[in-house]
Parts: C-alpha cells; sequence; structure tokens
C-alpha cells in the first residue's frame, strides 16, 4: 500500500475514535440524568466501537510497517516518524493525522475518567441506600485504612427534617 491507502486508514481510525468520543458522552449523559434504564446499551455500543477500533488498529499497523519500510523506516515507526520523511502533501497529512490523533485521545482519556467517577458515586449511592433498607452490608473503613464489613444495623444518621 502507499501513502493515500495509509492515510485513508488513518482517517477511518480518527472516524472510530471520534464515534468514541461520541458514545462516551451518550453514556455520560445518561449518568448525569440517572437514566440508567439505557445503561447497558450504551456500554455495548462502547465495546462495539472499542472492538471496531482495535481492528482498524491492526490494519494500520500492518499498513504502517509496509509504508515505513518503503520509506526506509524500521517497522513499528511512529507516525511522526513517517510525517517527518514522506513527500509533500503527505507529510503534513500526517502530522494532522498525528494532531488530531492526540486531540481525540486526550478527549477520551477525560471523558472516560469523568464517566468512571460518575458510575463509582452511583454505585457508592446504591450500596449505601441498600444498606440503610437493611438489605446489604455497609463497607467502611478501620482506622488502618482497610475496608470493613460493618453491620446494616450500625448507626445511621437521619434527617428529620425529611
Amino acid at each position: 500500500m502507499g501513502l493515500s491507502e495509509v492515510s485513508n486508514l488513518l482517517w477511518r481510525e480518527r472516524q472510530l475514535l471520534e464515534l468514541l468520543v461520541f458514545k462516551l458522552e451518550e453514556e455520560q449523559l445518561l449518568l448525569v440524568n440517572d437514566r440508567t434504564r439505557w445503561l447497558g446499551h450504551a456500554a455495548r455500543e462502547i465495546e462495539q466501537v472499542l472492538d471496531e477500533i482495535k481492528v482498524a488498529e491492526l490494519a494500520r499497523a500492518v499498513e504502517v510497517d509496509a509504508l515505513a519500510s518503503m520509506l526506509g523506516l524500521d517497522i513499528n515507526a511512529s507516525l511522526r516518524e513517517l510525517a517527518e520523511v514522506a513527500p509533500s502533501p503527505w507529510g503534513h497529512i500526517f502530522r494532522d493525522h498525528r494532531q488530531a490523533f492526540l486531540s481525540l485521545t486526550t478527549d477520551i482519556v477525560a471523558m472516560a475518567d469523568s464517566n468512571r467517577e460518575l458510575i463509582a458515586k452511583g454505585q457508592r449511592a446504591v450500596h449505601e441506600t441498600l444498606a440503610w433498607l437493611g438489605e446489604q452490608q455497609v463497607e467502611t473503613y478501620s482506622q488502618a485504612g482497610v475496608t470493613n464489613q460493618g453491620s446494616a444495623t450500625t448507626s445511621r444518621l437521619v434527617d428529620k427534617a425529611l
């Protein structure tokens, strides 16, 4: 494959990463708005996109290795290295792809971290509610910082204003 084909594979991978950002934003909207009914669907869609990304990454890696050897680079050459030796206008195009990947990666990491925090917060709320209802053991921390399973019948703070 040549420069154009590798660029097309990079475009496809960028589109998949953009779709992943979109799916993560959908998941976040569900979490923020307590629409947990649809979280399973959102999680499956994210997994599907991740599977497509893995396939795209593999195809790109194979073709980039072939292109790298054509351009006199070692296999496993980075996109930056390809951009440095690629003829015009491909060097510029590869630099644009690289910058887009960096930006998308930053967005994905931030969104995934935020979603993880929202999920953990929701999970803690569910556990606390179930414990308060006496349906489950309460997890607390000892003085040593180790989690303890306390009885659900331990003391509770109740807001009498409710």
